[in-house]
């Protein structure tokens, strides 16, 4: 889909992204939004259409044959999430989790060899072990800035999957090295963009060949969408992703394609209010009594803060601090307090969410000290004013209930 108006290629990526996928003109007008499209089935003007439409998808032009190839509103959506990235073109799936999956079936066989970061999204290892290690693959974890990745490389070792910053603890990676490292080697690069949402990081820009997003999150951002999506650096390695999309049959609903694209029009401004809100919470939590550490990447203290300056150019509302109390009961104490914060396993909305860490989860970050309990807070859109009084009290909740329980 082409633009109703040229946007020059040299504008900046927030000009170019609240224009990408916009609609063309038909006879001087045309609407803002992309139209919704519905559809089970495309219909041609004759066989010979058919056929032509079809070798042209066949030959890999973004062509639909089918309603699961999607119309309109996916090939809009499409082309925003790759202006976003910087890529070649994108894949759609029904969720973040579907979208990482088609990578890892699309790029590994029997008897191959991936390298994972140890901080990933904690489902990845469900992934290894329901559908990967049945097949024959071989997962390996490990930790970037520790371990030595040329020493872990092998003679089948096909992919390095990485997620920057990581989940629950937000280790930033040296993604440039890591990727200079892997690519010497043939070695495929893969990286879940999800937590820089695209427009604070640009992976294919630092070396990867794929990036991978939970729409879910930010690009959505309200809460009310599951899908994913997986942009490519080039056509070799969007051919290699097609292949397996078709064939799993991978489609999302023309309705959630809509309302992702509506919410990349206000990702800038929403991310801008998102990582204001989460410094301000963030500073107040580090300064905190009851508090022994905070990860967030934009405090000065946190540990990838450096990485973070040179490899970003933002950041959202996700953070996570430690309790100084080496109590396991805190952080469940804390999260039940919490009045203006919900319990909720997701982020990326506009509302602000709270989540106690799991124990077993932050055991698989080799930079979790143990001992202590955590928790999640993904920092919303609401004034931080009210989110640090909830925060207060329910500090003081915890407090209460272990002096009561002394």
């Amino acid at each position: 889909m082409s633009q109703a108006h040229d946007i020059p290629a040299r504008a900046d990526l927030r000009t170019r992204l609240i224009h990408a996928g916009t609609p063309d003109l038909k006879d001087g007008a045309g609407p803002v939004n992309v139209p919704v499209v519905r559809t089970s089935t495309v219909r041609f003007a004759d066989s010979a259409a058919q056929h032509r439409l079809q070798a042209q998808r066949g030959a890999g032009e973004r062509v639909a044959t089918y309603g699961r190839h999607g119309l309109d509103t996916h090939a809009a959506l499409e082309e925003a999430i790759t202006t976003l990235e910087g890529g070649y073109r994108t894949l759609l799936a029904p969720s973040g989790l579907s979208a990482i999956t088609l990578v890892f079936l699309a790029l590994l066989k029997p008897g191959d060899h991936a390298l994972v970061s140890d901080s990933v999204y904690a489902p990845v290892r469900k992934v290894d072990r329901v559908l990967l290690a049945e097949r024959g693959i071989t997962v390996e974890y490990f930790t970037p800035g520790r371990d030595a990745l040329e020493s872990l490389l092998r003679p089948r070792t096909r992919l390095l999957y990485l997620e920057s910053p990581g989940s629950l603890l937000y280790e930033v990676l040296d993604l440039p090295a890591l990727a200079a490292q892997a690519r010497e080697h043939g070695v495929l690069v893969a990286v879940d963009n999800t937590w820089g949402a695209g427009l604070h990081h640009q992976p294919l820009a630092l070396g990867a060949h794929f990036s991978i997003q939970a729409a879910t999150k930010y690009l959505a951002g309200h809460s009310d969408v599951m899908m994913g999506s997986v942009t490519a650096s080039n056509v070799e390695h969007f051919d290699r992703l097609a292949a397996t999309h078709d064939a799993l049959g991978l489609a999302v609903g023309p309705d959630d394609a809509y309302l992702t694209l509506r919410g990349i029009r206000t990702l800038d401004v929403r991310l801008t209010r998102h990582q204001a809100n989460a410094t301000e919470v963030a500073g107040y939590l580090a300064r905190h009594p009851d508090v022994v550490q905070v990860y967030y990447p934009p405090l000065p203290q946190d540990p990838g803060h450096a990485l973070w300056q040179r490899d970003f150019s933002g950041a959202n509302g996700l953070l996570t601090f430690a309790f100084a109390q080496i109590d396991p009961r805190a952080a469940g104490v804390f999260v039940d307090a919490l009045r203006t914060f919900s319990i909720g396993a997701s982020w990326g909305g506009y509302e602000s969410l709270a989540l106690e860490a799991a124990p077993e989860r932050l055991g698989e970050h080799t930079g979790w000290p143990g001992g202590r309990s955590a928790v999640r807070l993904h920092i919303g859109l609401e004034h931080p004013d009210d989110l640090i009084a909830d925060l207060e009290q329910a500090f003081a909740a915890v407090r209460e209930r272990l002096r009561r329980s002394a």
